[in-house]
Protein backbone atom coordinates (compact mmCIF):
# COMPACT_ATOMS: atom_id res chain seq x y z
CA UNK A 1 0.00 0.00 0.00
CA UNK A 2 1.10 3.26 -0.69
CA UNK A 3 1.21 6.06 1.95
CA UNK A 4 2.30 9.23 2.57
CA UNK A 5 3.79 10.05 6.19
CA UNK A 6 4.26 14.18 7.77
CA UNK A 7 5.35 14.26 11.07
CA UNK A 8 5.67 17.40 13.50
CA UNK A 9 8.11 16.44 16.08
CA UNK A 10 9.06 19.04 18.64
CA UNK A 11 12.18 17.44 20.40
CA UNK A 12 15.25 17.58 17.88
CA UNK A 13 16.37 13.94 19.16
CA UNK A 14 13.15 12.66 18.77
CA UNK A 15 12.79 14.06 15.22
CA UNK A 16 16.04 12.51 14.10
CA UNK A 17 14.74 9.26 15.40
CA UNK A 18 11.54 9.64 13.26
CA UNK A 19 13.64 10.49 10.55
CA UNK A 20 16.17 7.43 10.43
CA UNK A 21 13.50 4.93 11.48
CA UNK A 22 11.51 6.72 8.05
CA UNK A 23 14.39 6.84 5.72
CA UNK A 24 14.46 2.80 6.46
CA UNK A 25 11.27 2.02 4.97
CA UNK A 26 10.60 5.03 2.55
CA UNK A 27 11.42 8.09 0.09
CA UNK A 28 11.99 10.86 2.11
CA UNK A 29 10.33 13.57 -0.28
CA UNK A 30 10.04 16.94 1.69
CA UNK A 31 11.27 17.99 4.94
CA UNK A 32 8.59 15.98 7.13
CA UNK A 33 7.48 14.07 4.42
CA UNK A 34 7.67 10.48 3.42
CA UNK A 35 6.24 8.17 0.49
CA UNK A 36 6.11 3.94 1.26
CA UNK A 37 5.13 1.17 -0.48
CA UNK A 38 4.70 -0.98 2.57
CA UNK A 39 3.23 -4.20 3.15
CA UNK A 40 0.67 -4.87 6.02
CA UNK A 41 3.08 -6.46 8.51
CA UNK A 42 6.07 -3.80 7.83
CA UNK A 43 3.51 -0.92 8.18
CA UNK A 44 2.27 -2.46 11.78
CA UNK A 45 6.01 -2.78 12.53
CA UNK A 46 6.55 0.66 11.52
CA UNK A 47 3.80 2.04 13.55
CA UNK A 48 5.36 0.75 16.63
CA UNK A 49 8.51 2.10 16.38
CA UNK A 50 7.52 5.33 15.69
CA UNK A 51 4.92 5.20 18.06
CA UNK A 52 8.13 4.80 20.68
CA UNK A 53 9.87 7.48 19.47
CA UNK A 54 7.62 10.43 20.34
CA UNK A 55 5.82 11.98 22.93
CA UNK A 56 2.36 12.16 21.96
CA UNK A 57 1.32 14.95 23.60
CA UNK A 58 4.02 16.71 22.50
CA UNK A 59 4.11 15.15 18.98
CA UNK A 60 2.36 14.32 15.63
CA UNK A 61 2.57 11.63 12.82
CA UNK A 62 -0.17 11.43 10.18
CA UNK A 63 -0.42 8.41 8.12
CA UNK A 64 -2.02 8.92 4.47
CA UNK A 65 -3.42 6.37 2.65
CA UNK A 66 -3.51 6.51 -1.03
CA UNK A 67 -5.35 4.23 -3.26
CA UNK A 68 -3.92 3.39 -6.65
CA UNK A 69 -6.57 5.72 -8.57
CA UNK A 70 -5.21 8.39 -6.15
CA UNK A 71 -1.98 7.33 -6.54
CA UNK A 72 -1.83 8.39 -10.17
CA UNK A 73 -3.85 11.42 -9.64
CA UNK A 74 -0.77 12.97 -7.16
CA UNK A 75 0.54 16.09 -8.77
CA UNK A 76 4.17 17.70 -8.01
CA UNK A 77 4.99 20.96 -9.47
CA UNK A 78 8.34 21.37 -9.25
CA UNK A 79 11.45 19.46 -8.15
CA UNK A 80 10.82 15.59 -7.68
CA UNK A 81 8.37 13.21 -8.46
CA UNK A 82 5.99 10.16 -7.12
CA UNK A 83 7.82 7.55 -5.16
CA UNK A 84 7.75 3.94 -7.43
CA UNK A 85 10.46 2.28 -5.53
CA UNK A 86 8.68 -1.16 -4.84
CA UNK A 87 11.93 -2.69 -2.52
CA UNK A 88 11.20 -3.58 0.80
CA UNK A 89 12.80 -1.58 3.61
CA UNK A 90 13.42 -3.60 6.80
CA UNK A 91 15.25 -2.46 10.01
Amino acid sequence: MFIAIAYDIKDDRRRNRVLNTLKNFGTWVQYSVFECNLKSEQLDRLRKILASHIKPSQDSIRFYYLCEECQRKVLVLGKGSVSEDEMVYII
